[in-house]
């Protein structure tokens, strides 16, 4: 049996061997412990969030006005687009790989059609679609979940904070 490196963490939930540093298990997606925030980030840090217009041009955006009724999505990290937003309009809001996505993740670990985002009478929840890494919400497996302001969102390798206004 191959010995962990040095610093390897093991998941509390699987037992797999993750890399040092890793915040969540490759495997299963569970939290692997520490601080909630990552350890580079200063109380207070803030992330600044922003929008591409049609002609590609990035915007900063003012999460306090955005996010009316039905919420927004804020990539926290995965692809190099912290901080994009994406407000939840409508009645359905589509997640995947595939181009035609409303939230167009765009990587192998997201499955082209991954979560559908539903508004029903008492809120907004997101379904997983049978993708096959999963749709994790607060560190937990789900396949259909009320979503709550400040809820994570993981979706393979893109993790998202659901903000209600």
């Amino acid at each position: 049996m191959a010995r962990p490196e040095r610093g390897a963490l093991h998941c509390p939930e699987c037992g797999f061997v993750n890399p040092e540093g890793a915040n969540y298990c490759q495997k299963c997606g569970a939290f692997l412990g520490g601080e909630s925030r990552p350890r580079h980030a200063a109380p207070g840090d803030t992330t600044i969030a922003y929008q591409l217009d049609e002609s590609g041009e990035l915007h900063a955006v003012d999460l306090e006005q955005v996010g009316t009724e039905g919420g927004t999505l804020v990539i926290r990290s995965g692809g190099g687009r912290s901080g994009e937003a994406f407000t939840l309009g409508g009645e359905q809001t589509r997640v995947g790989r595939s181009p035609e996505a409303d939230v167009f993740l765009d990587d192998v670990t997201v499955s082209r059609n991954h979560a559908l985002l539903v508004r029903r009478r008492d809120g907004v929840y997101i379904d997983d679609l049978g993708s096959l890494n999963g749709t994790y919400i607060n560190r937990h497996r789900i396949e259909s979940h009320k979503l709550a302001d400040g809820d994570e969102v993981q979706i393979g390798k893109y993790k998202l904070t659901y903000l209600e206004r």
